[in-house]
């Protein structure tokens, strides 16, 4: 024993512990009645009792076959009570609840998935194994075939091996004495069984032939053999053993030797089934003395973890914690950290993605996330194994880690605000913890505690800012999604947090990237903006679109390229003015066909103050552009002209004739109550005045 090392580190003790042994919950609300636990201390001593029975069991089954044919009165009876004791530990595995290795040693409470893995597994050995073997052998005339059943029972050797496994995991024992009496039970037990069959093929050969085996024909001093079967079992038993012994090791001085054709054929599979024995002996102590083995560095890291606890004084709930999490790790079948180190970058990408992203999809806070996006999601996340009892997060911490769930699974939910309000939670898969507190800087709510072993997906905040850096645009998405559903002032502190105005930020700054490099033409830029995720319809501090500047530059390629992307055609700027009037404004016909082909149409705030001023300058091509595209050419001003007034004031007769050809009316009036026919009087063009006179006749006629 290690006289450094008292404390046992067992997964057991935090199994047995009472806050441990509730039966995991169906949806929060029943418990499942008649499951076993694995860790129930009644249990552990049946399986040590049962143990018991395993040994005895091993060893005398090769014993009964080569030495008995039929078991006397007594042994009879004790056998019949240790195939009582496995009927009840059969009927014991259908109730009793199993790790799962496929899901990382889940606990596995559903009465159909035991009974169906214990009937895949080992039931049918386990059942014949449990007949009254020699009664049967009896009942049937003593058949031979019969016994042969007999070896189905050295099955239960398994359990003897599961308990070597778990002696050696315990610190408290030296682990080179413990390897060395398990090698020693290997290699004991080897040569017991090969006694066995030795004495069994001497027993096979008819009464007149018994002197031409190994143990009739054999005389050592003046002790003669060939009466064998009226020696005492002791005696023959040791000779047996003997002969396997040295016939292993290869020592015998031919005292001992075979005889027959059926020896010669056995010992030959004998010996080589001992080179592969004492190959694995050998090499089993040479691992002991190079202190190699994973179960020894297994041992060690849990001695140091130990030694660490004690010197820092952290407790003994601390302590079980951690030894419990890296015993769990120890037992799982395979760690991912460690057999994807050695692999190159791109097939590790390959592998999470092939294990990660069909789950990720699912999860609704990624609902509608492109997929480049995912798949780095998918890379970056890791498995974290918690045990029964285990604190995902505590009530009021900010949360560095963004967990997702793997499979259904129970939480206990805790507010310390009121200790008596609790709740078991189902979680289902694809759920999400902490994302309020990792995306917004909001303390969490409530602890949550895993109600049963439990594997969750983790990413880190850093990976996860990282990644929403670079695809920008699903950082939007991800927003909206968390203000789905939400209560209002979840949704207020939501939209008062660092996210909102991150995403705010990052927005506008993408926006002006974007307007950019449509201000100077460069297409190219632009397709690469928009396909890195850029939305064509972010506006800068002017509310002014990618399409609009490209409408007021006349830049067709660009106009073309954002109406295929979706832009927005009749979305305004602070001033008001649309992609069509911009285009129209600076004279982009080729442009200006396009939007009105893409169904934009031509609405200003101000027509009436645009087309006076337009009249007003003289601009004929601008009005004439205007007008052909709908505008009303009665828009009124604040003093309520009319285009058509201030052509008449200013004389401006091909102007006025436009306008009146495109339904401009004389009869309006302005606030003074003047028409445009008084302004052309008080201005004094005579061909002005005819026109509109003409216009006022036509009306009237």
């Amino acid at each position: 024993m290690e006289s450094s090392t008292r404390e046992v580190v067992e997964f057991e003790e935090e199994q047995n512990s009472p806050s441990r042994q509730r039966p995991p919950s169906d949806g929060g609300t029943t418990t499942r009645r008649f499951i076993i636990l694995p860790k129930n201390w009644w249990y552990l001593v049946w399986k040590k009792f049962i143990l018991i029975w395993a040994v005895y069991s091993s060893f005398f089954t090769p014993l009964e076959f080569g030495f008995f044919r039929g078991l006397p009165e007594k042994l009879f009876l004790l056998d019949i009570a240790g195939q009582l004791a496995f009927f009840i530990d059969i009927f014991l595995h259908f109730f009793l609840a199993y790790k799962d290795p496929l899901h990382h040693h889940r606990l596995v409470t559903s009465h159909n998935q035991i009974a169906i893995r214990y009937l895949k597994s080992r039931f049918l050995f386990d059942f014949i194994g449990c007949l009254p073997l020699d009664a049967i052998y009896k009942a049937c005339n003593r058949n031979e075939v019969v016994r042969y059943l007999l070896w189905i029972r050295l099955s239960r050797a398994l359990r003897v091996t599961e308990f070597f496994e778990e002696l050696e995991k315990d610190i408290r024992i030296n682990y080179l004495f413990t390897r060395i009496i398990k090698l020693f039970v290997v290699e004991l037990y080897s040569t017991h069984a090969a006694a066995c069959f030795f004495y069994y093929l001497a027993t096979t050969l008819p009464p007149a032939e018994e002197g031409y085996t190994w143990i009739g024909s054999l005389k050592m001093g003046d002790y003669n053999y060939s009466e064998f079967r009226d020696i005492d079992l002791w005696t023959r038993y040791i000779t047996s053993l003997y002969f396997a012994i040295v016939t292993m090791a290869t020592v015998g001085y031919g005292d001992i030797h075979a005889v027959n054709n059926r020896e010669m054929i056995f010992i030959i599979i004998y010996i080589s089934g001992d080179m592969l024995l004492g190959a694995y002996l050998l090499g089993n102590m040479a691992a002991l003395i190079v202190k190699g083995s994973r179960t020894e560095r297994f041992r060690d890291k849990m001695a140091d973890i130990k030694k660490f606890m004690n010197k820092h004084n952290l407790g003994n709930q601390i302590s079980k914690d951690i030894k419990g999490h890296v015993r769990l790790h120890f037992e799982t079948s395979y760690n991912e950290a460690t057999v994807l180190q050695d692999i190159p970058a791109t097939f590790k990408a390959k592998i999470t993605q092939k294990l990660y992203e069909s789950d990720i999809k699912e999860v609704p806070l990624f609902k509608g996330c492109s997929l480049p996006f995912i798949k780095q999601i998918a890379i970056n996340v890791q498995e974290e194994l918690f045990l029964t009892e285990d604190v995902i997060i505590e009530e009021g911490n900010i949360a560095e880690q963004l967990y997702i769930v793997c499979h259904e699974m129970l939480v206990d939910v805790e507010r310390s605000e009121n200790e008596a309000e609790k709740c078991v939670k189902t979680l289902k898969k694809c759920s999400i913890l902490n994302e309020l507190s990792v995306l917004c800087n909001i303390p969490v709510a409530d602890t949550v505690r895993v109600a049963e072993q439990s594997k969750l997906l983790r990413i880190d905040k850093k990976s996860l800012t990282n990644i929403l850096e670079i695809h920008f645009a699903d950082e939007r998405i991800i927003l909206d999604n968390l203000l789905e559903g939400k209560q209002t002032h979840i949704r207020n502190k939501i939209l008062e947090s660092d996210l909102t105005l991150h995403v705010a930020k990052q927005e506008s700054e993408l926006a002006l990237r974007l307007n950019s490099a449509v201000y100077n033409d460069d297409l190219h830029r632009v397709r690469r903006l928009v396909a890195a995720g850029i939305n064509p319809n972010n506006t800068d501090y002017d509310g002014r679109s990618p399409l609009l500047i490209a409408a007021i530059k006349g830049y067709a390629d660009i106009v073309q390229f954002l109406l295929q992307k979706g832009a927005r055609i009749n979305a305004t700027d602070n001033n008001g003015n649309t992609p069509l009037f911009e285009a129209i404004k600076n004279g982009h016909d080729v442009v200006v066909s396009m939007l009105v082909e893409a169904g934009a149409v031509l609405d200003m705030d101000n027509a009436g103050n645009c087309l006076c001023m337009a009249v007003a300058k003289g601009d004929i091509e601008f009005l004439k552009r205007v007008l052909d595209n709908g505008i009303n050419p009665n828009s009124r001003n604040y003093d309520l002209r009319t285009p058509l007034h201030i052509a008449a004031a200013e004389g401006l007769y091909s102007i006025a004739k436009l306008i009146l050809d495109a339904g401009g009316s004389v009869y309006s009036k302005d606030r003074w109550g003047n028409t445009p026919l008084d302004e052309a009087r008080v201005g004094g063009s005579k061909k002005l005045i005819k026109i509109l006179e003409d216009a006022l006749s036509d009306k009237i006629a």
